[in-house]
Order: structure tokens, then sequence, then C-alpha cells
């Protein structure tokens, strides 16, 4: 079917008047929404896929209520609800990073960009002045984020690979010496999938005084903690702290946002700083997204992760191959399960719903990406070349 042949209900039709609506004709109407955005019918390679799992058994979380203040480590309270659940996915997602419970705590944010609003104000309250240096690769909400809190953003070069150019860093904080520095490296960058070498960016800001490094990891920590290949990216390799998320990788229906930091820089008595316990965005927190990534978390297991993982590097190598054959001159990095490869036509483009930058276009190796969907991709790339030629 033709990602193109579902037509949306006119407007008109979604105004909510002064009188009820007729039950069965929105629930006609959202019958055909579900079946619009169902990857069977829409191709949808460029993204990850949200609705993959048919997760019927969740649905009564949709009937729950929790709207906590607090954070999960706070104890005391007439009601724990969610918060152990967002204890125990704040400890599992400490082992992925490379460390443990015992070094760091964090809180489970409403969406990736709220996890990392929290990191960043809590590096700038260890260091008051500091200006936070950004690789033009980074993804856009880093800069957003800066804006929010009135911090200077410095843009630092990329390298061909989409990774944070170390000489660009070193002479960019030079030309601030003394001021510290807040560098936010990527763990799997937007449209390359790039994960920044750590170790090599602390050494390259260490002159200009003292460094927080906080990795933005939200589209690559599964990906890398589970790959060999990967780059220095973690707290084990150093970061103070990190902002990560499971929705893109595990096909969750909503975001929930990670923050992790080691606890000797923000105690979890709350002495110094509350704001890992807490978003500073909202004094609530929302806890179906955490309740969902929880449940996902413990069907897989740190197996089924590892397995999925594998499975996505596999197609990767797979779309590698035969997109090459298709002469899309394509690339991908160690440890990520993106591929991006010469920006076709925009009929294959709107077919697949591809992600497209600057004269290129990407896929990402989860969800519906399979050896069968690579190969009907390579077949159009190869006919839009064919076109092209005549």
């Amino acid at each position: 079917m033709s990602p193109r042949t579902t037509t949306p209900p006119p407007a008109e039709d979604l105004a909510i008047g002064a009188q009820p609506s007729r039950p069965t004709a929105d629930t006609r109407a959202l019958h055909q929404l579900q079946r619009a955005l169902d990857h069977a019918e829409r191709p949808f390679l460029g993204f990850p896929d949200h609705l993959l799992q048919v997760m019927a058994e969740l649905a009564p979380l949709l009937g729950l209520l929790d709207d906590q203040h607090g954070g999960p480590y706070e104890t005391g309270r007439f009601e724990e609800g969610t918060h152990p659940y967002k204890r125990a996915l704040l400890d599992y997602f400490a082992v992925i990073a490379g460390s443990s419970p015992n070094e760091t705590h964090g809180h489970v944010a409403s969406c990736p960009r709220a996890a990392l609003h929290s990191a960043l104000a809590l590096a700038r309250r260890r260091l008051p002045q500091p200006s936070v240096y950004v690789s033009a690769e980074a993804h856009h909400d880093v800069a957003k984020t800066c804006e929010l809190l009135g911090m200077n953003a410095v843009r630092i070069q990329a390298l061909p690979d989409g990774t944070m150019d170390p000489d660009d860093l070193r002479l960019q904080t030079r030309l601030r010496y003394g001021a510290g520095a807040l560098v936010v490296a990527t763990c799997g960058t937007p449209m390359r999938g790039a994960t920044d070498n750590i170790a090599d960016l602390r050494t390259a800001a260490a002159p200009s005084g003292p460094v927080h490094v906080h990795v933005d990891a939200s589209a690559g920590a599964l990906a890398a903690a589970h790959s060999s290949q990967a780059p220095p990216w973690s707290l084990a390799h150093g970061a103070d702290s990190l902002t990560l998320s499971g929705h893109p990788l595990l096909s969750l229906p909503v975001p929930a946002g990670i923050l992790l930091v080691r606890r000797e820089q923000a105690p979890a008595d709350g002495s110094q700083s509350t704001l890992p316990l807490r978003s500073p965005l909202t004094g609530t927190h929302s806890g179906l997204g955490a309740l969902l990534l929880w449940t996902r978390l413990r069907s897989l297991g740190r197996t089924g992760v590892a397995a999925m993982v594998a499975r996505g590097q596999d197609v990767a190598a797979h779309a590698l191959e035969r997109l090459d054959s298709a002469g899309a001159s394509p690339q991908h990095l160690p440890g990520s399960l993106t591929v991006t490869f010469e920006r076709p036509p925009a009929w294959v483009i709107d077919k697949w719903r591809l992600r497209s930058e600057a004269g290129l276009a990407r896929i990402t190796t989860t969800g519906p990406m399979t050896h069968a969907a690579v190969d009907q991709l390579a077949a159009d790339l190869r006919s839009a070349r064919g076109r092209a030629a005549a």
C-alpha cells in the first residue's frame, strides 16, 4: 500500500465544539489514524519506529495518574508510587553507563530534553561561569537548552566522521583561558550516529581550568554499551554526567529521559544540589514513560537488549553492502546503528520517510529495518540512479 493513500480526516471533523461528539465517529477516526501510522502500511525507515511493539497488557497503565512530587530517592512519603520502578531504571542505566548505583544517582524525566535541562543546570552550579562547548553535529536540543538557561554556547567544528574536533575545542577553550569548560559530548549524533571520544575532549579542554563533561547519549547509549567498537563515551571513561533514553531502540510509544550524575558532584542528601533528584522544569514527574520503559527492559533483560543491538548491527552491515552495490556511497561508524548515504531523489525520501540533511540521508537499523526492507530501499535507490542516467 502506498504511504500516501491514507487521507487524514478534514480538520473540521476534529473541532471540539460546545456539544459532545459522537463516540463511534471519533473511535472510527482514531482507528483510521492507527492504520495510517502502522509501520506495515507506511514505511518509516529514517527514524526508529515507536509503534513496533503492541503491548496490550500495558493498557491499564493509561488509567493511572502518577503525578508525584519529589525525586525517586526521597523517603518517608505517604505513597512511593512509581519511585521504586524509577530507582530500578536508574540502577540499570548506571551499569549500562559503566558505573554502579553506589557511585551515581539521578532522576527519570518525561523526555530526554527535560533530562538534558537538568544536567546543564546542575553543571552550571558546579561551574558558575563556564561556556558550553557544543559540537556542530550535536542535537539541536543542546543549543535550545543553553538558550533557555542563559548559558553561552560555543560551536565546535566536527570532523568528517561527525565527531567533535578536539583541536578546535582546544583552540576555543584557550581563547577563554581560566573560565573552565562545560563540554557537551554526544553518543549517537542525530545524522551520522557518531560518538565523541570524551577522553580526548577532556584532555583538549583541560588548559581552560575546571572541566565538566556531559554526554548526551539519548540516541546511542544502549548501542554503545553493547558494542566493543564504541569509543570512550561513558561514566567509566570520565564523563561527569549523562543523559540517556531507551525509547528509540526499544520502540516505546512515549519518551522517557534518564539523568545520571556522579554522587560526589551532587550528594543524594541534597546538601549541594537537589537538581538530580527533581527536574527544574517541573515539580512533578509523570510515571507512565518510566513504567513503560521498566516493563520493556524487564521483558528483555540484559541479554535481550544485547540481542537487539546485535541484530541492528547485523542489519547495518547488510545495509552497508547493499546500498554500496546500489551506488549510494553508504557510510557506517563502528558500533552505530545509523547508516548514511547520498541523498536520493525526493520520491525516495518521501516514500521511506528518510531523514536528509546536507546532501545525505540516513536509516536507523532498529524497529522495521530488516534485511528485506534494506533490499527494497536499495532497489529504489538503484532505480533512481537509472532514471537519472536515462
